[in-house]
């Protein structure tokens, strides 16, 4: 299987090519940049330096959400573009399994998150079962503290993987002490590989133009005119 893997969920960009179920190319970059004026370079120059053609492709896979509201609408219309002029199916992955893909050996439970401010995180719980990753808890947007409360719970060990763990780091410690382990920096970067391995395992969206990306948050603006007009 052939397949082009997107990933702009956070302000880690990556783009992966597999050919035949094997990994053929990766571009990433852990830059703050627009990704919608570097999304398409990326792509065409991991075409050129793979010698492959969209017209190989099987599918696309995206990173779904939750993470960055413009980040995730990105990439999500990019994948959904590419997939309807190339006639091939799309296949969304949560972000959040995608991130605890880099844990899957770890013998606990894995908690990915992205930071989503105010001391809120988008998250999520997933341990590996039979040499396969299992959502414990599903994917959602709460404040952090209230998070690791909950799984402190659970009594177990729980890999904590992030690109914005220093924002955070402190809280874990303190509330969960020895019962947190914290991934290594390289681990904690999305990579667009687990994403295509993620997306090739899943079954392809039926209808290209209702696939729709999973904020778990409305919009900022859409929350505030909501605000301003509740009453109404």
């Amino acid at each position: 299987m052939n397949v082009l893997a997107i990933d702009t969920a956070t302000y880690v960009m990556g783009v992966a090519l597999m050919r035949d179920g094997e990994p053929l190319g990766e571009i990433v970059t852990h830059q703050k940049k627009n990704h919608s004026i570097r999304l398409m370079p990326a792509i065409q120059t991991l075409f050129k330096e793979t010698e492959m053609s969209p017209e190989d492709l099987d599918r696309i896979v995206v990173s779904q959400g939750p993470g960055s509201y413009t980040g995730v609408r990105i990439g999500v219309t990019t994948a959904k573009t590419l997939a309807w002029a190339l006639n091939i199916p799309i296949v969304g992955v949560s972000s959040m399994a995608m991130l605890a893909g880099n844990g899957r050996y770890f013998n606990g439970l894995i908690s990915p998150f992205f930071d989503a401010r105010r001391g809120q995180v988008f998250t999520g719980l997933y341990q590996n079962q039979d040499d396969s990753l299992k959502e414990i808890e599903t994917d959602r947007i709460t404040m952090h503290h209230d998070w690791l409360h909950f799984i402190k719970e659970r009594d177990e060990s729980i890999l904590f993987l992030s690109p914005d763990m220093d924002k955070h780091a402190d809280d874990i410690h303190q509330i969960l002490g020895e019962q947190a382990v914290f991934a290594s920096p390289i681990h904690c970067l999305p990579r667009p590989f687990e994403l295509a391995l993620a997306g090739m395992a899943l079954p392809v969206e039926e209808n290209t133009h209702a696939f729709s990306p999973r904020y778990h948050r409305l919009a900022e603006a859409e929350a505030k005119w909501l605000e301003a007009n509740k009453e109404k």
